[in-house]
């Protein structure tokens, strides 16, 4: 009589391999690195001032209107220095937005003064550290230049800027133009608007209100 062989188990458990992280996990973490990266800069730039005094960082050196059959035109210039902190996170690659708007009103005597057009300017720099350079974003437009001096003389003068079609204005009755050029931190990250909140140096604003004749 034959004794059957034992039989042999032949399927050997496979090796396990660690689980692929699925791609919207790899995203969500991503997100997560970027927020922190992101709010240690904003905690850095926060603790860095804590007692800094507002200083005239702005100063508007020129601000004119002109009008024609074609429109409502504005020129003005800024004089634009960066506090401390603003450069520092400039130059830690946090980008900036600096808001230019003009603001046209009539003069009404029975209710609030209304508003008949508004114009508004929007500027993105920020800081390239690869190339050492500033890039400017202004629409679908974007340019480089090789200093800091060059990108805020960039930003901080129109000529005939149009801020007003024909018709938007009411012959006959009184209008005036509110004015404003400002770095406007209501664009940056959330957790970097956390940060600079109430901070002085990161008021970089300055306004003015003129008459159209």
């Amino acid at each position: 009589m034959r004794f059957a062989a034992p039989v042999e188990h032949l399927a050997r458990p496979r090796a396990q391999r660690r689980p692929r992280p699925l791609p919207a996990l790899e995203r969500l973490l991503s997100r997560i690195a970027t927020l922190l990266t992101t709010c240690a800069v904003a905690l850095i730039l926060a603790v860095g001032a804590p007692n800094a005094i507002a200083a005239e960082q702005v100063e508007l050196t020129g601000l004119d209107l002109s009008r024609d059959e074609d429109g409502v035109y504005l020129n003005y210039a800024v004089d634009l220095q960066l506090s401390r902190s603003v450069e520092d996170a400039l130059i830690k690659a946090v980008p900036l937005y600096f808001v230019a708007e003009a603001q046209i009103y009539r003069d009404r005597w029975y209710w609030r003064d209304r508003r008949v057009a508004d114009a508004v300017r929007v500027w993105r720099i920020v800081y390239q550290p690869l190339t050492s350079s500033y890039r400017i974003t202004f629409g679908a437009l974007s340019q480089t230049y090789a200093t800091q001096g060059e990108a805020l003389a960039a930003i901080s003068r129109a000529a005939r800027w149009k801020i007003a079609e024909p018709g938007q204005i009411d012959e006959g009755s009184h209008h005036y133009v509110e004015f404003s050029f400002k770095l406007d931190t209501s664009l940056l990250p959330r957790p970097m608007q956390i940060g600079v909140a109430g901070q002085p140096d990161w008021q970089l604003s300055v306004t003015r209100t003129l008459r159209l004749n």
